[in-house]
């Protein structure tokens, strides 16, 4: 399998072949990686033997190395000049300009005044470093980053409910074996293709699949039952199905009487969401939720995945706990082959979110206002707990403070100008700042607007680990030299570093730094203490939790941390080992007890309430956003590559036949989309697989067809995940 597009690459040698991993999803697919002739660039090459995707890779992965290309990407800094112009300049002049911005605004305004933004793709060693410098380095409390607006209401949901957040549970491989899935707002046949075979393989072994999306998807289209629900009403839906469960006496009773908490708040939430109710919020008619029940109650195991339907809404922690609630009361969790998880999105979204670039997190995901955690890490960094700065603000929270309270930004590896709800204000917001710096890839519509723009190196020129949806840690191989100018975003944070008098603090070799990881997450929730780079390439990929043998699996947690997981897998031979042998990390969570002081899972009451936004005369219509096979997240790198600009080559605007004819728009021709936040043109793509009442938009694309020029900012009061997945819109002909 050759790429075309491949970049010049500087090789050892002609024949060498780096297996590593997709720079994209969170599934973060095997794939090997060979040096052309000559040095002429990488190719692609099947993996078959990395067991997620066996070889196959979606159009993404099999032409991620066209971005390599110096044609497509960033080869030197740029410095903003006094006449405004984006010009090249030293790397001394720009790690200099990037230094004195920062340090000018801490001298004027304080240290909160600097803020620093991360991304879910970022390795674990960068998003370790990078919230170890705001802390340490800048001394500020202003980090979060982009993953805040994957899956953290699923976080703060798995965090409620079983005391530990991994995305997955279980590996993916348990899902062709279990009986019944649920999958609730996720279209994998489009973001994450090659993991569309554990469904079909589900249905193949007589399982079944019950797919909930208000559009019917490419996913839907392979499921035993497809419902529909009306945006934001998801949280109803689970209601209703633990209602019929309750009605039909499918309850598991020894199951919730001895490894639950909470049933009877949780049972008197769902007894007041009767069938007749829910099919009037949510559109589903009562047979169809009988059928679920049916389906979902009749095999001995089972399980619900969700994804950014249900998580991206201004109620996603209690929506996703109704579903963890629909789990619990039927038995499916804390036992083989069932249970409830999260599909991730970004390459890094787990990884991303366990070492320090969330607001209100420290490495090993622990608790930044926990004085043990504190002091441990602090430890770990030779500082005093006590100059550890406090929980910052969540993501679109930092983002609507630029150039108010945040006067400079730091950011690296994400493109909220196009990403952020509410686009058109955060885009404000950035031009207001006093400085701005980016470190990224390519020159994304962030980026352009920098003070300092700083070129880094790209997944297949720099070692680094991820963790994927599966909570299995991964060796990412460097294969080819960056190019001349460009510099990995570990040697970019140590170099600030030094300026700021830290020349030690910040090593630029990725294993170094993995190891200090592993010592600062030794004992968190999140332990990688007995992961090695070894361990890694020799077993492809340990799952986390994984003390270091020299730390008894069951430690006790430091005060204010939930236990441990317990690290049996289910499978005979994957306990915790003999003492001093290699801990073999944690494949199945929660089959001995739940992560939680009293080891038992808690039911969270939770009722229905309207999304934050809800249609009326002036706006009439519902707005659901998402992404296409082509395209990945802002598109700063796939809008870059000609084999995916010609699959999908710009946004559109997806509606119902009759809509359309009530408003007197043709296929193709183009359509204005208006929210209170923003107008939107795009053309119409008319379709019968989307209900009447919503229209959808991929959110991959800036400028006059910004999907996220119309999204709503509210917010989740657990989580702070901003509401992308559904406001009142109006449409017309353009």
């Amino acid at each position: 399998m050759h790429t075309p597009g491949a970049a010049p690459a500087d090789t050892a040698s002609s024949d060498a072949v780096t297996a590593t991993h997709c720079p994209y999803c969170a599934l973060q697919c095997g794939m090997n990686l060979r040096a052309e002739p000559g040095g002429a660039g990488v190719a692609v090459e099947e993996r078959t033997g990395f067991p997620v995707n066996r070889g196959a890779l979606c159009g993404k992965g099999r032409s991620a190395p066209a971005v390599l290309s110096s044609r497509v990407r960033l080869t030197e800094p740029l410095v903003r000049t006094r006449e405004g112009r984006l010009e090249p300049a030293t790397w001394e002049e720009a790690l200099d300009a990037v230094t004195e911005g920062l340090a000018r605004t801490r001298r004027t305004h304080g240290a909160d005044a600097v803020g620093v933004f991360g991304g879910g793709g970022l390795t674990n060693e960068k998003a370790y470093a990078l919230g170890k410098f705001a802390r340490v380095a800048l001394g500020t409390s202003q980090i979060d980053y982009n993953g805040r607006f994957c899956m953290s209401s699923a976080a703060a949901a798995h965090q409620r409910a079983f005391g530990l957040d991994r995305g997955l549970p279980f590996p993916l491989e348990d899902i062709p074996r279990t009986g019944c899935v649920i999958l609730v707002g996720s279209n994998p046949a489009e973001t994450m293709p090659p993991a569309l075979r554990f469904f079909r393989e589900l249905r193949e072994n007589g399982g079944t699949l019950i797919v909930v999306d208000p559009r019917r998807t490419r996913t839907a289209e392979q499921a035993d039952l497809h419902l529909a629900p009306r945006p934001g009403t998801d949280l109803a839906l689970a209601l209703g199905l633990l209602h019929l469960v309750v009605a039909g006496g499918h309850t598991d009773e020894e199951f919730i009487a001895g490894r639950t908490s909470g049933w009877g708040e949780a049972r008197a939430g769902a007894m007041a969401h009767w069938p007749e109710l829910v099919e009037r919020i949510t559109g589903v008619p009562v047979p169809k939720l009988r059928e679920a029940v049916a389906m979902f109650c009749g095999p001995a195991e089972a399980m619900v995945l969700t994804a950014r339907g249900p998580e991206q809404q201004s109620k996603g922690t209690d929506t996703v706990g109704a579903w963890i609630n629909l789990c619990l009361a039927t038995g499916r969790a804390g036992r083989p082959l069932s249970g409830y998880g999260c599909l991730t999105g970004q390459g890094n979204g787990q990884g991303g979110r366990e070492h320090g670039q969330k607001a209100d997190q420290l490495p090993g995901y622990r608790k930044l206002t926990d004085p043990a955690a504190r002091a441990h890490v602090a430890g770990v960094w030779g500082i005093d707990p006590d100059d550890l700065p406090g929980p910052g603000r969540s993501a679109y929270e930092l983002l609507d403070a630029l150039g108010g309270d945040v006067r400079a930004l730091l950011l690296m590896g994400s493109n909220p100008v196009v990403s952020a709800p509410h686009a058109g204000h955060v885009e404000e917001r950035i031009r207001s700042l006093d400085f701005l710096a980016v470190a990224d890839v390519v020159l994304s519509e962030t980026a352009a607007l920098a003070d300092v723009v700083l070129p880094v190196a790209q997944w297949a020129e720099e070692t680094g680990t991820t963790t994927s949806l599966e909570g299995r840690v991964l060796l990412r191989r460097r294969a080819l030299t960056p190019p001349p100018g460009v510099r990995t975003d570990l040697e970019v944070l140590h170099g600030l570093a030094a300026r700021l008098g830290l020349p030690k603090a910040f090593p630029t070799d990725p294993e170094e730094v993995f190891d200090e990881l592993r010592r600062a997450s030794a004992g968190g929730p999140a332990d990688y203490s007995g992961i090695s780079y070894a361990r890694i390439e020799a077993e492809q990929g340990v799952f986390w939790p994984c003390p270091s043998p020299a730390r008894p699996a069951a430690a006790d947690p430091s005060p204010g941390e939930p236990a441990p997981a317990a690290p049996s897998s289910g499978e005979p031979g994957h306990g915790a080992g003999s003492p001093g042998e290699p801990h073999p990390g944690t494949p199945r969570l929660f089959l001995d007890r739940f992560a939680t002081d009293d080891g038992r899972a808690r039911f969270v009451p939770v009722v229905h309430r309207d999304a934050a936004e809800v249609p009326d005369a002036e706006y009439p219509l519902l707005l659901t956003t998402g992404r296409v096979v082509a395209q990945y997240q802002s598109g700063a790198q796939t809008r870059r590559v000609d084999e995916l600009n010609e699959a999908a080559p710009g946004p559109f605007v997806e509606l119902h036949p009759r809509l359309a004819a009530r408003i007197g728009v043709v296929d193709g021709a183009p359509l204005a989309v208006t929210s209170r936040r923003g107008r939107a043109v795009a053309p119409a793509r008319i379709t019968g697989t989307i209900r009447a009442d919503t229209v959808f938009m991929p959110f991959h694309w800036p400028g006059e067809g910004r999907a996220n020029t119309l999204t709503n900012p509210a917010l989740d009061p657990v989580s702070r995940m901003p509401e992308f997945k559904v406001c009142a819109v109006r449409v017309e002909p353009a």
